[in-house]
């Protein structure tokens, strides 16, 4: 059975996209921590980050350094920060998210933003994905 991030990435279930590469797929967390929160994931329907092949967690990694530097040239923030949980979706994800404080890594306080922000700034981030 198809996982909600393979939806995404089909197209069946809508989002806000940042990068895509042949591989691996990036969007916006629609229950962000932080304004920018953004899930990495290998279209590859996969449940654990260490059952991933050494190649395909390598060119995980390399490309949720690319959305991360993209990221952090859209949004102000002191840092970008990593985490890789996998509880939610059976589907392995990185989550990027802009730390203005350690509050921002808890999973514990989620920001509200509309449609159109969501969209903008997916946009904004794309275009800074090199």
């Amino acid at each position: 059975m198809a996982t909600l991030f393979t939806k995404i990435v089909s197209g069946e279930i809508p989002s806000y996209k940042v990068a895509e590469t042949e591989n691996f797929f990036a969007f916006l967390d629609i229950n962000p921590n932080s304004k920018g929160h953004t899930l990495c994931i290998p279209k590859k329907e996969i449940d654990k980050i260490f059952d991933l092949d050494e190649a395909t967690y390598t060119a995980l990694m390399q490309f949720s350094r690319r959305v991360a530097l993209a990221l952090e040239k859209s949004v102000p923030c002191e840092r970008i920060g990593m985490s890789v949980i996998g509880l939610e979706v059976p589907h392995v994800h990185v989550h990027l998210i802009p730390l203005h404080t350690m509050e921002n890594a808890r999973f514990t306080h989620k920001e509200k933003l509309e449609p159109i922000e969501f969209e903008t700034l997916a946009n904004k981030i794309a275009s800074n994905f090199i």
